[in-house]
């Protein structure tokens, strides 16, 4: 088994959507993947940590176009965003993906993190030396943007609160929606910095009255509208 497959687990589920996580990595910073083929064109939604290739891994097509989205610029979501030609992020956070800087990305918190990984990805590894590549969006995706595969198309919300430039992307027609860091079945983060929990509270509401049959968090497993629901509500609760 090469490198970048024993780094790399995988689970598939229906509609041609992969979920991708590196179970090497400390369980903080241990994100959702998604690799979604279409009809025109490969979707991949979040980076990960950047420690093994994730393009490789997906063993994609020079020939077929693929669409990389990355739903904010936090460490664990963008590390291999630099591996893809066409990169799509919100402008509340453009300038954050051309520089890298810990700042905005937090990669000091990973690097200075004890047990960040539980297997060194490669002989060479060591926390200290940890960057991550700039990865200038190509193009922005604001509120109301669709990006389309073909046989399906998703509109870009934007949900801050996490980060300023979180988005989600929602197939409207198929009830799917990949909503990053914004929601996902877990305790939710609201007091990193850059964190803003007035702007958190309006996206649990928003999140709430989603009509979605399944939603894609950036952690965690799949949730059915009920549980993504459920997750939001109490959120509000604990904040009112």
């Amino acid at each position: 088994m090469s490198a970048q497959h024993s780094w790399f687990e995988t689970e598939p589920y229906p509609g041609g959507i992969n979920r991708i996580w590196e179970p090497h990595v400390h369980s903080f910073f241990r994100a959702n993947l998604y690799h979604v083929v279409g009809r025109d064109a490969d979707l991949v939604i979040d980076f990960g940590m950047g420690l093994r290739s994730l393009r490789q891994f997906l063993g994609l097509k020079d020939d077929r176009p693929v669409i990389a989205v990355a739903t904010h610029v936090h460490v664990d979501h963008v590390g291999s965003f630099h591996e893809f030609h066409c990169r799509l992020g919100h402008s509340a956070e453009a300038p954050a993906f051309s520089t890298m800087s810990d700042t905005s990305t937090l990669a000091d918190l990973f690097r200075t993190q004890p047990d960040g990984v539980s297997r060194a990805p490669d002989p060479e590894w060591t926390p200290d030396r940890y960057r991550i590549t700039p990865a200038p969006l190509s193009d922005i995706l604001d509120e109301g943007a669709q990006v389309d595969l073909g046989d399906r198309s998703y509109r870009v919300l934007h949900l801050p609160g996490h980060s300023s430039g979180s988005i989600g992307l929602l197939d409207e027609l198929n009830g799917v929606l990949f909503s990053g860091d914004a929601i996902y079945d877990g305790t939710l983060v609201d007091d990193l910095p850059g964190c803003d929990k007035s702007e958190y509270r309006k996206t649990m509401e928003r999140l709430c009255d989603l009509d979605v049959s399944v939603a894609f968090g950036g952690h965690g497993v799949p949730m059915a509208r009920k549980r993504m629901q459920s997750i939001a509500e109490n959120y509000l609760d604990l904040c009112s």
